[in-house]
């Protein structure tokens, strides 16, 4: 019996299928459309997501698909604002904000997955699903006939109108917008440097502002332009609070009108590829988990699409999801790890969902600049407090990472025998619990020596489950059996981390599980012992 089954492959779908297939499961994925959209629906990816590609081995190939989104011009009622550039990422952070059309996001995953062997069941629907204590049974139907089928576990990446979610129940409350929108992929001749986004607006004192945007695309000269739709446009009868609904897209014309109203110079719109008049839900999963079936991405959440935090969320569920699931299919972990998920994502989903709402409301009133900035990010996401993590160090300087939050990169980092720095994530990346030890001492040698002891006691007893990093102050020594050494050469990990010795037990996920001031504390064993067979 194939471990799992991934329904749905937009990009939520595609993380989920590769990301458990470098775990080490088995999974099919399946989608109900013959062939890919070839539409620019998704475009922004935040920081966070080029991080969780940068970890899957995909962030080069995405980047080399994609155009860094450089600022914004902003226009208000007929006045030109200044360029809002966006500034260039600090030290711990390796990226900004990166524009990539969600249907070569979706030809780069795909490619990634067939590295692994998986194809995509193209033109396959999921019929039916029920599920007992040891499997879930579906009906599988395609072109020629069906198939009855068992898996371990069912995901349902299957966007808004989920047949997963259906399935198992799960209420999706919420309401709509009471605007419809519309969206092109058209050629516009302007002055607007290459990644660039336009806002122009025109307030209204009781009612949602007037707005063309224009969103720079990779290929020069094009942008996906979004706007409220004309009633004209909208078939009469049209509800206005389905979950999502989608209708035939305006012509050239009617997206020229907008902007010919709204951007003082008048530039030309040519060449639509592709269009489409579309309704905003904003709806909540009330779980996300029922036995062996789980729902992410917009199955289990939608809202407005400010500050492009749909896809990047999805994406981010299925991170999560991953190495959990995999580690139970593989019998290294106990099943209760997987409620971890819905624990530590729903929150997530609720926090998007409200923040993305308030500031659809107001747009064009809200307030600008870091704090938003940092917010779309998403590299401030933690899961601090929830079940699953452990703080044991709470005396440790509280301005640095706690059990719960995102692990940050730091640069500068020498090891023995390289010619070249290293960055922390290099150290991080892969498939493993990381145990990550400062040790700002001087006997370095002594303190890895006794390092690598105790983590050869430590569970799990499969040393693929676990490596184990140590950051020392002093020149470089020799890595200790099983402990990789890095030298903090330019203080740029005692920057990130604090200065006093600590250590740090990284999830798969880039995320603390476990924070503590030494590797002998039993905190740690005890976290260990909870997170594997």
């Amino acid at each position: 019996m194939p471990d799992i089954l991934v329904v749905g492959a937009g990009p939520v779908g595609l993380t989920l299928a590769a990301e458990l297939a470098r775990h080490g499961t088995t999974c099919r994925i399946i989608d109900r459309l013959p062939q890919p959209l070839p539409w620019c629906r998704a475009i922004g990816v935040s920081p966070r997501t080029l991080e969780v590609w940068d970890d899957m081995g995909v962030a080069r190939d995405l980047i080399d698909a994609g155009l860094w989104l450089q600022g914004m011009r902003s226009i208000v009622d007929g006045r030109v604002f200044a360029e809002a550039p966006v500034p260039d990422p600090p030290d711990d952070r390796p990226y900004a904000t990166l524009g990539v059309p969600q249907n070569m996001t979706e030809q780069v995953l795909t490619r990634h997955l067939a590295r692994f062997g998986i194809g995509i069941e193209r033109g396959t629907t999921l019929a039916s699903l029920s599920q007992d204590a040891d499997a879930v049974a579906v009906r599988l139907e395609r072109e020629g006939g069906t198939e009855d089928a068992s898996f371990r576990y069912v995901v349902g990446c299957d966007g808004a109108h989920s047949t997963v979610r259906r399935a198992i129940g799960i209420e999706f409350e919420g309401d709509a917008f009471p605007m419809p929108f519309m969206l092109g992929d058209v050629r516009i001749d302007w002055d607007l440097p290459r990644g660039v986004a336009l806002r122009a607006m025109r307030l209204h004192e009781d009612a949602a502002p007037d707005m063309f945007i224009a969103i720079p695309l990779p290929e020069p000269g094009r942008y996906r332009v979004s706007a409220l739709a004309p009633p004209a446009l909208v078939p009469a009868g049209t509800s206005d609070h389905g979950i999502q609904a989608e209708l035939r897209g305006p012509d050239i014309g009617a997206l020229q009108a907008v902007s010919d109203d709204l951007v003082p110079d008048r530039p030309r719109l040519a060449d639509l590829r592709w269009s489409s008049i579309f309704r905003i839900s904003m709806r909540l999963a009330a779980r996300y988990r029922v036995g062996r079936a789980f729902i992410a991405g917009d199955a289990a959440h939608i809202h407005p699409p400010t500050g492009g935090q749909g896809m990047n969320t999805g994406i981010q569920d299925a991170y999560n999801l991953a190495w959990k699931v995999a580690l139970v299919a593989n019998g290294a972990a106990p099943d209760s790890l997987l409620d971890s998920y819905e624990a530590e994502r729903h929150p997530v989903g609720a926090e998007v969902v409200a923040r993305t709402r308030a500031a659809s409301e107001g747009y064009g009133r809200e307030p600008s600049g870091r704090a938003d900035r940092d917010a779309n990010s998403q590299l401030g996401i933690s899961y601090r407090g929830t079940p699953w993590v452990r703080e044991d160090a709470p005396d440790l300087d509280q301005s640095v990472p706690a059990a719960g939050d995102r692990a940050p990169d730091a640069g500068g980092l020498r090891r023995r025998g390289l010619g070249f720095p290293m960055r922390l994530f290099d150290a991080l990346r892969g498939p493993e619990h990381v145990l990550l030890a400062h040790l700002p001492d001087e006997d370095a040698a002594g303190s890895l020596a006794d390092l690598a002891a105790t983590a050869a006691a430590l569970p799990p007893r499969s040393g693929s489950r676990l490596r184990v990093v140590a950051i020392v102050a002093a020149a470089a020594p020799a890595d200790a059996y099983g402990v990789t050494a890095l030298r903090d050469s330019d203080g740029r990990f005692a920057a990130a981390y604090g200065a006093a010795q600590a250590c740090f037990l990284v999830r798969p996920d880039g995320h603390i599980g476990w924070r503590g001031p030494s590797w002998r504390d039993d905190g740690l064993t005890a976290q260990l012992a909870r997170s594997f067979c």
